[in-house]
């Protein structure tokens, strides 16, 4: 039987992997804890750990998406929990971001909100009453 246990890894694209670094890092108030070089020296990947399972958040270099990639954004969406989700929208924007799908009621205490981050990838932020239960701080 396959189990799946929560995401290791939540891989997005950036074509300048150091500015998406440099604003995440703003963005999630950590820097990154790994980093590897291209060819050129460059950093090609970054990875940060995030939140309270710290999840992995990676930044690829877009040169070496998979041929037929899409560079629009699109595909699925992973939401981040935030405790102040009005005020991390509005900065997310304010840091260069711009709306996607505005705070969205969803039933039951859910509500979410997705950003397009300034490197073209969707960048979703909810509240959820499950993972506080989870946490046990419901």
């Amino acid at each position: 039987m396959t189990t799946f246990r929560g995401f290791a890894t939540m891989n997005i694209w950036a074509d300048d992997v150091p500015a998406a670094a440099a604003w995440y890092a703003e963005v999630l108030g950590v820097a990154s804890y790994f980093s590897r070089p291209g060819p050129d020296g460059r950093p090609a990947y970054v990875e940060f750990r995030v939140g309270d399972h710290q999840a992995e958040l990676g930044i690829i270099d877009r040169a070496w998406a998979p041929p037929g990639t899409p560079v629009a954004p699109g595909g699925a969406v992973t939401h981040w929990h935030v405790d102040d989700l009005e005020g991390t929208l509005a900065r997310l924007l304010a840091l260069g971001a711009t709306p996607h799908l505005p705070l969205t009621p969803r039933g039951a205490g859910f509500v979410t909100a997705s950003v397009v981050d300034p490197f073209g990838n969707i960048l979703g932020i909810m509240t959820n009453p499950h993972y506080l239960e989870m946490l046990g701080r419901s």
